[in-house]
This record gives C-alpha cells, structure tokens and sequence, in this order.
C-alpha cells in the first residue's frame, strides 16, 4: 500500500519533516517514491507548512492513504475539506434534475 507520511530529517532537538509518498513496508527514513510537501512542528503558526496540493491530490485519487499525522496537516490546511466538497458537488450534481424540467413536470 502506498502511504502519504512523514520523514524526519534537521537536526537534532530542531526537526523537520518531510511529508513523502512512500510504500508502506519501507522504513520511516527509507526509500520513498516522491517528496510532496515540508512539515516544520516548531515554526510559528502556518508558516512551517509547505504543501505542492496538486501532487497531494494525485496521489489521495490514485489511492494512497494518509497516516493519522499527515492527515491532520492535511485537514488544517484545508485540503481534505476541500476535497469532500468537490466530491460531494459532483454527486449533487449527477442528481440534481434542471429547473425546466421540474416546470414540465407539474
């Protein structure tokens, strides 16, 4: 299975993250397919997350899973909901009946 996740790198007592796609045998510093974006926990507020959303996006379509760390950023980024709703108008709208077509029918 392939896994969106984290990757420590910096150095000792300042970490930093890499949030990597990777497969999920491989070990936390291993090898890894892609580097998607930049986790820094000690930075202030937003500012120590870096995130390339259209990589990210390919790789949650293609079916790769979050780990629970990962997945967080990626809700308080604003990611996930944006995702949802994207998927949630697109049902909608395969349901949704035109106006004219309602005036027709009563």
């Amino acid at each position: 299975m392939v896994r969106l996740r984290l990757r420590r790198v910096g150095r000792k007592k300042q970490p930093i993250y890499r949030i990597v796609v990777a497969d999920s045998q491989s070990p936390r510093d291993g090898r890894f397919i892609e580097i998607v974006g930049q986790y820094a926990p000690r930075a202030k507020d937003n500012q120590g997350v870096n995130l390339d959303v259209a990589r990210i996006e390919h790789w949650l379509n293609v079916g790769a899973q979050p780990s629970d760390t990962v997945r967080s950023i990626l809700r308080r980024a604003g990611i996930l909901k944006a995702r949802h709703e994207s998927r949630v108008a697109i049902r909608r709208q395969a349901s949704a009946i035109p106006l004219a077509e309602r005036a027709e029918e009563a």
